[in-house]
């Protein structure tokens, strides 16, 4: 997830600032997810010359996949922040790289949150697929229930899988919320001010 973060922020803003360059970029960094996942994870060892149960290899293959995924958000978000805002925090005295830190991340975060909470969700149902390599994880429940036809441990990998999918997506919303006080605040004040129109 931080991998792919990281990484979609400057392809983003490079595809905003290049419109020529942004329908390539995001149209190829989406192709990526269509890439299947056991062959990829089968392939990056020999590309990378890492052996085939190394666990660097699904991280990369993640860390592809959520890219794949996250580009596209970043660019959005990033592209939603309107001309006046970026002309008034220039015109108060921000640089580019200040104005870009400042004023358009904190702006586009709730979208950049959105991308990040759909890539977590969809990392943690793709890890799984590793298993089939011999490599740990929450897949090895499923790989051993269909071993030894144990129900019980596939429909446990299913549940744990999406408990913790469920875990981490709420642990995002409260870190949103933790960092962008404001957007939490922004929701809360239509429903008050309903509130002292019905009270009046």
């Amino acid at each position: 997830m931080i991998i792919a973060f990281v990484l979609s922020i400057p392809l983003a803003w490079g595809a905003n600032r290049v419109r020529a360059l942004r329908e390539p970029v995001l149209t190829g960094t989406g192709l990526l997810y269509a890439v299947p996942s056991l062959p990829l994870f089968i392939l990056l060892p020999a590309l990378i010359g890492t052996s085939v149960r190394d666990p660097l290899n699904v991280v990369i293959a993640l860390s592809i996949f959520g890219l794949a995924l996250m580009v596209r958000s970043a660019a959005e978000a990033l592209d939603a922040v309107t001309d006046d805002v970026r002309t008034s925090a220039t015109a108060i005295g921000f640089s580019g790289v200040g104005r870009f830190f400042t004023v358009e991340l904190p702006l586009a975060g709730p979208a950049l949150l959105a991308g990040v909470r759909v890539v977590c969700v969809s990392s943690i149902s793709l890890v799984s697929v590793s298993a089939v390599l011999g490599v740990s994880s929450l897949g090895s429940l499923f790989t051993d229930g269909f071993a030894r036809n144990i129900i019980g441990s596939i429909v446990a990998g299913i549940l744990m899988t999406v408990v913790l999918a469920l875990i981490c997506d709420l642990l995002l919303v409260l870190a949103g919320r933790m960092l962008m006080p404001w957007q939490h605040s922004r929701r809360r004040r239509p429903l008050l001010a309903r509130a002292r129109e019905v009270a009046a």
